[in-house]
């Protein structure tokens, strides 16, 4: 696991590092307080570099936001139930969500000076940043103070219904 709380230039580049790569998930952990971003990590087979499976957790996170980047006419040809299965909607006109993927392209990047992270680091006493994360379906914007990158092992899931709440 490998903590990125101060640094911003190794921030930077844990975010390059995806750059181009599949989001498979997002949102907030079942404590409600950090935000993660799974991500299918992949790289030319010559590389011998085996994919992987990265959870991005976002920690104390204060803010996230998440709006489409699907236009209007895209997505009026694309709330047909049969496209958010593959097997259905692979050959209907419109955004085909059964993918269960987006390409993170143009990708993250760190926004500086942001000043929602500067007002939150002032209010609570710790650094925070602004992260913008896009993808070809959502845009997210999420303010937080850490970060942790994993490797998430087989069979890894977000959030387990349970019988107590």
């Amino acid at each position: 696991m490998y903590d990125y709380t101060v640094d911003v230039a190794v921030l930077r580049q844990a975010l390059d590092d995806v750059f181009d790569q599949a989001l498979v998930y997002h949102g907030f952990t079942d404590c409600m307080r950090d935000y993660e971003v799974v991500v299918h990590a992949t790289a030319d087979p010559s590389t011998g570099i085996r994919p992987a499976y990265l959870r991005y957790l976002f920690r104390y996170c204060v803010e996230a936001s998440c709006r489409t980047t699907v236009a209007p006419p895209t997505w009026r040809e694309s709330l047909d139930d049969r496209l958010i299965d593959y097997e259905t909607g692979v050959d209907l006109d419109g955004y085909v969500w059964g993918v269960k993927w987006h390409c993170l392209y143009p990708g993250a990047q760190v926004v500086d000076e942001s000043p929602s992270a500067r007002s939150w680091a002032e209010a609570v006493g710790i650094e925070f940043h602004e992260v913008r994360i896009e993808t070809n379906a959502h845009a997210l914007t999420l303010i937080f103070s850490d970060l942790q990158v994993s490797e998430l092992p087989p069979g890894y899931s977000p959030f387990v219904a349970g019988e107590d709440v």
